[in-house]
């Protein structure tokens, strides 16, 4: 008898309409998603005309990757209650996330019709213009967004890689020191930084990718722009340092593996090394086209013309407009 009494208050908490599954008292935080999801399923059964359950769901089943259904339950919420901007923007996100960018950019706009300083519609207006190489919209709505928030470390460092994919070097270098600026501790603004440099081969880049390197250890494109830095300023035990350290990251790092082998076989004339990483590189990759030509480069200079033809034209067949497979097939003849 005393385990009934002990029972039956808890199945009547579990009996209370739509919390069977989850107990007393329970807060939709504690919960897991598929259960969140159940929850809001019942919650929707009770009140089907409530647009913001629907809201809830499309963004439990976003963080469950079920897109399309969070696409109709967003269009739901939309249809029931149009003047919202987060369901806008929700759906907005969504479309994106689907790859359907003329949708996205139609429910953003909504959503600013509706509030034009939203900054999270214009931060995700900022991103479909970006990623649609809209580039000048972009930095509009951009410029909007730090506008109204003068600190916001999404928009600046945007920007930053905006003008950096145009080539403007100057404003894509102020923008990622801005947010340096603002947030010290903000790892990828030091790594483009740095990589910005190193693709200058400006010494500069050193400071940048270490400062982010020691903030994120394994921060692989980090890594390379230094050891590619070290290899064009001729300091091969350095950039050799950073590509091992990849390696130990990323054993199949093809990069790593061919300039390896590019060292070996220009600075050192260590042939059988730079075979043997030239190997790795394809091995890791084998429409890897340089690496099939340095290859037969690296047999050539050993002297082994047949090695070396075997391997131009392998890299021939992968790509017949290589130049240097074509002129060393031509020497090796």
């Amino acid at each position: 008898m005393k385990n009934t009494f002990r029972i039956i208050p808890l199945l009547l908490c579990l009996l209370t309409v739509g919390t069977a599954f989850w107990g007393c008292n329970r807060n939709a935080s504690d919960m897991s998603r598929d259960e969140r999801l159940l929850l809001l399923d019942a919650k929707i059964k009770k009140s089907p005309k409530d647009a913001d359950l629907y809201y809830q769901r499309g963004k439990v089943l976003i963080e469950l990757q079920k897109v399309n259904d969070a696409i109709a339950d967003f269009k739901k919420a939309v249809s029931i209650k149009n003047d919202k901007v987060e369901y806008h923007t929700a759906l907005g996100d969504a479309y994106f996330m689907n790859g359907d960018v003329g949708n996205s950019y139609a429910s953003l706009q909504k959503a600013l019709s509706i509030d034009p300083d939203n900054l999270e519609a214009l931060l995700k207006m900022g991103e479909i213009t970006f990623y649609s190489k809209d580039y000048d919209r972009a930095i509009e709505t951009l410029n909007k967004v730090t506008s109204i928030d003068k600190n916001n470390r999404t928009a600046y460092f945007m920007k930053g890689y905006i003008y950096k994919e145009t080539g403007d070097t100057s404003n894509a270098v102020f923008y990622f020191r801005k947010v340096i600026d603002l947030y010290p501790d903000y790892e990828p603004a030091y790594e483009e930084l740095g990589m910005l440099y190193a693709q200058h081969k400006d010494i500069l880049g050193v400071e940048y990718l270490t400062t982010a390197i020691e903030m994120e250890p394994k921060n692989i494109n980090a890594l390379y722009g230094l050891a590619k830095l070290y290899q064009d300023a001729e300091e091969p035990e350095n950039a050799n340092k950073y590509y091992v350290r990849i390696l130990e990251i990323d054993p199949q790092n093809k990069y790593a593996w061919h300039n390896r082998g590019y060292m070996e076989m220009t600075l050192y004339q260590d042939y059988d090394a730079a075979i043997e990483f030239f190997t790795n590189a394809i091995n890791a990759d084998n429409l890897y086209v340089e690496a099939h030509a340095n290859r037969g480069l690296a047999y050539e200079l050993k002297g082994d013309r047949s090695n070396a033809r075997i391997c131009y034209q392998a890299a021939l067949q992968i790509d017949p407009g290589c130049k240097p497979a074509q002129e060393g097939l031509q020497r090796t003849q």
